[in-house]
């Protein structure tokens, strides 16, 4: 059975008069993925949304969001994904962290950096539940803040200068999204500190072997059954996947 669209969220719970909070909506998301990881996957990381000053302003918030990555939504690099796991998918380039050291609450940008153990393009596909792909702030966050796969090329070592690196995604080898890393808070390492921040005002640790998924650098694209989705970034190499 095909995954299937639903009416937003926030929009029944306000018609019975009980409005979601993004607090209640931390915790639904809490909830969903702890039913995932019941069933078996394995939280690796998170990934960091509105990372772009355009995207706040568009929605209306002044800080980034956040979701957990787990083992199950990983896709080979070079690899496939069955395009009927999903409702109406759209794919980002992004750029990824591994972690060597555990990250939490207020630290540095040279704190952050230290805390990287290899850098990596990669690629986000983002789906959501409710239908039109649309949503408030507090149904995104209650539904993982969209993300649903990734795909992460090979990894290089920390140290590079990740503020400034041109990024082109091509689907079927034409280039349909061309962009900077500097799209990501004026620099990737901001995410991440943002992301020990998130984690630590939620009572978290991001541990080593984490995976931070720092934001996406250009506007999403839609994906269609049998596409071939490439990325290709300055520095770091290529990532990409097949829809199958």
């Amino acid at each position: 059975m095909n995954a299937e669209a639903i009416e937003q969220l926030s929009l029944k719970l306000k018609e019975q008069g009980h409005p979601l909070t993004l607090t209640q909506a931390y915790e639904v998301q809490a909830l969903s993925v702890a039913r995932r990881i019941e069933r078996g996957e394995r939280q690796v990381g998170i990934k960091m949304g509105f990372t772009s000053r355009a995207k706040m302003l568009q929605m209306g918030v002044d800080d980034l969001i956040w979701g957990p990555l787990t083992d199950a939504m990983a896709i080979e690099d070079g690899g496939e994904t069955d395009f009927s796991r999903y409702i109406h998918p759209r794919v980002e380039p992004e750029i990824a962290f591994l972690l060597k050291n555990p990250l939490s609450g207020q630290v540095s940008m040279s704190e952050a950096m230290a805390a990287v153990e290899a850098v990596a393009p990669a690629l986000e596909i983002i789906d959501s539940r409710y239908s039109n792909f649309k949503f408030s702030l507090e149904d995104v966050v209650a539904d993982n803040c969209s993300s649903t796969g990734f795909c992460i090329g090979a990894w290089q070592e920390a140290g590079l200068d990740l503020s400034n690196l041109g990024m082109v995604m091509e689907i079927d080898g034409t280039a349909v999204q061309i962009g900077s890393s500097a799209a990501i808070l004026g620099n990737p390492y901001r995410s991440l500190v943002a992301a020990a921040r998130v984690a630590g005002e939620a009572g978290k640790t991001l541990p080593a072997g984490s995976i931070v998924l720092a934001g996406a650098a250009t506007a999403a694209e839609a994906l269609k059954p049998g596409v071939h989705v490439k990325l290709h970034s300055e520095k770091l190499g290529c990532a990409e996947f097949t829809v199958a």
